[in-house]
């Protein structure tokens, strides 16, 4: 059962709400939930209700008040009669307030030991209950008697956690924020004082002094009174330049401090409950090294996401955020020597040239990587992983650096725990993406369009964000007449293309690493179908055995190009082929395998297909 009265009242089992009709009704839970588990007597309960003029009847009205909550809540939840008035005990229960307070304790915990990084979370994450003004759905006496309290603390949390964002040298991003708040409260000194603090570590020192001056006239005009202690000091520290960044924070604003993660593109559509996840493991205390991989198919959108959530935690790591691509654009693999070099320069580290002949050999780049990432709070992104030994050198050394690393196959030195397997979009999402990129009139306009477009494009954010882009640079053109191009399927893949964006090269990479088993293994899915298959049905249409065809989707599953999709009845592994995987092996390019050795695996499913 949850309660919440951060916002409006409501009761909820399961996730439903629990409908409650009328204010007098919300009005006794929320008096009963804030007494916590504390006796709120017929007096309050009165008060609360009716404020100086209860009715002659209203303890009887409060008696069917109380049964009518008994009655909606269910047996988890009892309200008892006990002298001079009611409890509510609800065993197990989850309060919104109670998450609030514990986790703002905490969170000023933290503020206090200067652990900001861990307040900026934990208060954020309080403030996070809040669902609007609280109590909204009581009576005006209730109201008056609570809402000041309430407001107060979120207040309070919400300047230890701007506090937070301060130290962990974030004033450009809390500058906006502070504005407004300031402008809604206009006599609260500390808000002003840290909007002070913030423009100054901008290079505003006169937006902050104009600040203190318009914060000195309104606590003289409304209250009659001088700034106090907080804002004057501040005031000072400004005209002295006593302001600037000190310990973590100082660190972030460092200019060798590395911040090597790429722009956000647009906006960031779906994946909420991975980007959930992603944040609370980044979030996690360093008792042992941090290692977490996005894997999944070409296109679904595993470097999107990982710096969207490098982003949301580049507060949790003072020291930097590195970014490295392990792959060029044709699928090839970097020589991890050159990387080295360029993560090692970001670092501050000198001397270092990445094109030149005397740069030191791999082994001394790797001691020197280890070196410059000892005991540093780093978060270290590398994207595109072309497997374990590629990324093994590229760890840093220090516990409390996390790595956050993107692949088409999954990594033996993650565990499986801490690997998000992203899954193609579902079709509201796939929408969403297609409106955010093109507007939403056309869509509106023509929706069963838009859904041919999002059923072509298969829930590959690749394909969607194609589409999207062609669809912004040709506004004139309606829905419909998009729909049509990509309604052939030997053109989709064609049409899937715009400027960088191309579904077809993103796949080559995948298919490439087939090498020169490639052909035959594309030739085994041409026919395959988009419904769940196993490796017997597979070997029929192939002609090979089981054996020797289930090698060949398993390998086919490591380069990204078929998923695993559960168990048939008898326990044996079921596999789905993605579409535009389907139309890309129904016409594969054959100069895709030609530069490329063959990688292990592939002399199996050679000889597999021979004998066929």
């Amino acid at each position: 059962m949850d309660f919440r009265i951060l916002g409006p009242v409501e009761a909820r089992r399961e996730g439903d709400r629990i409908t409650l009709s009328g204010s007098k009704v919300h009005t006794v839970l929320a008096a009963l939930l804030l007494a916590h588990g504390r006796v709120v007597s017929d007096t309050r309960l009165s008060a609360m209700l009716w404020g100086w003029d209860p009715p002659v009847t209203a303890n009887a009205q409060i008696y069917t008040y109380m049964s009518r909550l008994r009655k909606l809540l269910g047996d988890g939840v009892e309200i008892v009669r006990w002298q001079p008035g009611y409890i509510l005990r609800a065993p197990g229960a989850r309060i919104d307030a109670v998450e609030f307070e514990r986790l703002d304790r905490l969170g000023r915990e933290a503020l206090r030991e200067q652990r900001h990084a861990d307040a900026q979370a934990l208060l954020g994450q309080a403030l996070g209950w809040w669902r609007g003004p609280a109590l909204s759905n009581v009576t005006e006496f209730l109201l008056e008697a609570e809402l000041p309290r309430l407001e107060e603390a979120r207040m309070l949390a919400l300047e230890n956690r701007i506090e937070a964002d301060l130290a962990l040298g974030m004033h450009e991003q809390v500058t906006a924020e502070l504005t407004g708040l300031v402008t809604e409260h206009p006599v609260r000194e500390r808000l002003r004082a840290q909007l002070m603090t913030a423009l100054y570590r901008c290079g505003r020192q006169a937006d902050a002094l104009q600040t203190y001056y318009e914060g000195r006239k309104v606590l003289v005009d409304r209250l009659g009174v001088d700034p106090g202690e907080v804002l004057g000091a501040t005031y000072q520290a400004v005209l002295g330049g006593e302001l600037r960044l000190r310990g973590a924070g100082a660190a972030r604003g460092r200019s060798d401090v590395p911040t090597m993660l790429p722009a956000a593109e647009g906006d960031f559509v779906g994946r909420a409950a991975e980007r959930s996840l992603l944040a609370a493991r980044l979030a996690q205390r360093a008792e042992r090294p941090r290692r977490l991989l996005v894997t999944g198919m070409a296109g679904v959108g595993k470097t999107a996401l990982a710096v969207r959530a490098a982003q949301d935690s580049a507060g949790r790591f003072p020291d930097g955020q590195l970014f490295a691509e392990l792959c060029d654009r044709d699928g090839r693999p970097k020589d991890v020597g050159k990387v080295l070099v360029r993560l090692l320069r970001a670092l501050g580290e000198p001397g270092l040239d990445e094109d030149s002949s005397r740069a030191p050999d791999r082994d001394e780049l790797v001691r020197l990587y280890r070196a410059r990432t000892s005991g540093k709070r780093l978060l270290v992104v590398l994207d595109d992983a072309a497997g374990d030994l590629q990324v093994a050198p590229l760890l840093p050394a220090s516990p409390q650096a996390a790595v956050l690393i993107t692949s088409r196959s999954r990594l033996a030195r993650v565990a499986g725990a801490d690997t998000v397997a992203l899954a193609p979009l579902d079709d509201g999402e796939s929408l969403a993406m297609l409106v955010a990129a093109a507007g939403a009139k056309r869509p509106a306009k023509d929706p069963d369009a838009a859904d041919d477009l999002v059923a072509y494009c298969g829930g590959l954010p690749l394909a969607l964000a194609v589409v999207g882009a062609r669809m912004a640079a040709r506004p004139s053109w309606p829905a419909g007449r998009f729909a049509n191009r990509l309604a052939n399927p030997a053109q989709r893949l064609a049409e899937l293309s715009f400027g960088d964006l191309d579904v077809r090269r993103a796949l080559l990479p995948s298919v490439q690493r087939l090498s020169s088993a490639g052909p035959q293994a594309l030739a085994m899915l041409s026919d395959a179908g988009t419904e769940p298959f196993s490796a017997r049905d597979a070997s029929v249409r192939a002609g090979v055995s089981e054996e020797e065809a289930e090698r060949v989707l398993e390998l086919l599953v490591d380069t990204a190009l078929l998923d695993l999709s559960g168990l048939d009845p008898q326990g044996l592994p079921l596999y789905r082929c993605h579409e535009l995987v389907l139309l890309y092996a129904a016409t594969p390019d054959p100069a895709a395998f030609a530069a490329l050795p063959p990688v292990r695996g592939a002399t199996a499913m050679h000889g597999a297909t021979a004998a066929g």
